[in-house]
């Protein structure tokens, strides 16, 4: 039987996906990126040296591993080259080991010219990282945008990418009175990138139904997390995409199975970045504290994240959506030194109404109160524990307090960046030996 897993965030995005999956990898022969772009980075430790990946799979740092940039994924050719030429100049084996679908989109600069022009115009801007997600995915919605597959016949090709550039030009010059972008300039630069990258398209459907069929395994990278969802998120403050368990299937083209493990990963304590509701967000010296503890500084843009403490609410509503069979635990370590921890177990309107659900409305968020449950601190290190047991007491009852408020054991505890600082418990063994 196939022992394929989905690794999905929690929260806001920065779990830790890309350190789990890097972990994981080495006893899978797939990895799977399935939506998302550029704006998101996975950051991944190894031999005290930080990689920082945006748009290649993680699986990428193993040997034996193919990975995947399935057809959910909005590509910006540019910065795929660059990622491609930094991970050969550290010995990585991309050509060997990268396979891209014809199904892409592209990310264009006329679509970063027009994230940027919203982002700096909007009263109500959204903090995207101006990466020109979504306009990309508009324009792919919209069924005008241009493919990774287009690339293939440049004659064609430039016909596409003249008429959408001038479309979106009329925008930029006479709404947001922004340069307009040059359509043959730009055609030039994919050019350059076209060579690379036609050398690692593939049918990825095909590819992953047949390998799913001889018995592969296979492991489905996303990238954001939960909460940015553009469904189930909280919307309008959202990615473009889709960032549940649903988007498995329609990023990668692999059809529904009955043997797929899906593993959430969640922080001991919650980040954002961007604007858009954050209930247990800290303003305080706690705060500041877990930024600089945590390195909570974002991967694509430097943007110092917003801190906040666990929501259990919000928790609880993803594993409700995303039915998942494992969880994991990250950044266990950067909480080694508080004396107190709080949990969020519940909200409160302003009336003294308490409630366990998610707000239905935008406005709503704005006037709840998050109702704590208060922990003792463990005021001792953590990082690099291996073995649950050797865990101080206080950490245990921590944990344990989680695992009592969503129903679901923690089968891996992240206690610090690297592969090797990590504890796995058995109930998750049997998937990944």
């Amino acid at each position: 039987m196939n022992k394929n897993i989905v690794i999905i965030g929690m929260q806001w995005g920065d779990e830790g996906k890309g350190k789990i999956v890097d972990l994981l990898a080495k006893k899978f022969q797939y990895v799977i990126r399935y939506q998302g772009g550029d704006n998101a980075g996975h950051t991944i430790v190894v031999d005290n040296k930080k990689i920082i990946l945006h748009l290649v799979p993680s699986g990428i740092l193993n040997s034996n591993v193919k990975n995947v940039i399935a057809n959910g994924v909005v590509i910006n050719p540019s910065l795929l080259i660059k990622e491609i030429k930094t991970l050969k100049n550290l010995g990585f084996l991309v050509d060997k080991h990268l396979y891209i679908s014809p199904f892409c989109s592209l990310i264009l600069p006329c679509h970063v010219a027009l994230d940027k022009a919203r982002e700096s115009l909007s009263k109500k801007n959204i903090g995207t990282t101006c990466k020109g997600i979504g306009p990309a995915y508009e324009d792919k919605i919209a069924r005008r945008n241009l493919r990774i597959g287009d690339l293939i016949n440049k004659k064609i090709f430039f016909k596409k990418l003249k008429y959408l550039i001038e479309y979106h030009n009329f925008q930029l010059v006479h709404y947001y009175k922004f340069n307009p972008i040059n359509y043959k300039k730009t055609f030039d630069e994919l050019i350059e990138a076209r060579s690379i990258l036609i050398k690692m398209i593939r049918d990825v459907a095909l590819l992953l139904y047949k390998e799913n069929r001889n018995g592969k395994s296979m492991i489905f990278e996303g990238a954001q997390g939960f909460l940015l969802d553009i469904e189930h998120g909280t919307y309008p403050y959202v990615t473009s995409s889709y960032t549940t368990v649903g988007g498995v299937f329609l990023g990668s083209g692999l059809g529904l199975s009955d043997n797929l493990n899906i593993l959430g990963i969640f922080k001991a304590y919650s980040t954002r970045v961007g604007n858009g509701p954050f209930p247990t967000e800290l303003f305080d010296d706690i705060g500041r504290y877990l930024r600089k503890k945590g390195q909570e500084y974002g991967s694509t843009t430097g943007r110092a994240r917003r801190i906040g403490w666990l929501d259990i609410v919000l928790i609880n509503r993803a594993i409700q959506i995303n039915s998942f069979s494992f969880l994991a635990l990250t950044k266990l370590d950067v909480l080694d030194e508080l004396e107190e921890i709080k949990i969020c177990i519940a909200y409160k309107k302003k009336d003294g109404q308490v409630f366990e659900r998610i707000p239905f409305f935008i406005e709503e968020w704005n006037e709840i109160i998050p109702v704590y449950e208060i922990l003792p601190g463990w005021k001792c290190n953590t990082s690099g524990i291996t073995e649950y047991d050797k865990l101080p007491r206080e950490a245990i009852n921590y944990i344990r307090k989680i695992e009592t408020l969503i129903k679901i054991p923690i089968s891996i505890i992240s206690t610090g960046p690297e592969r090797s600082e990590t504890i796995i418990l058995s109930n998750i063994l049997g998937i990944i030996k």
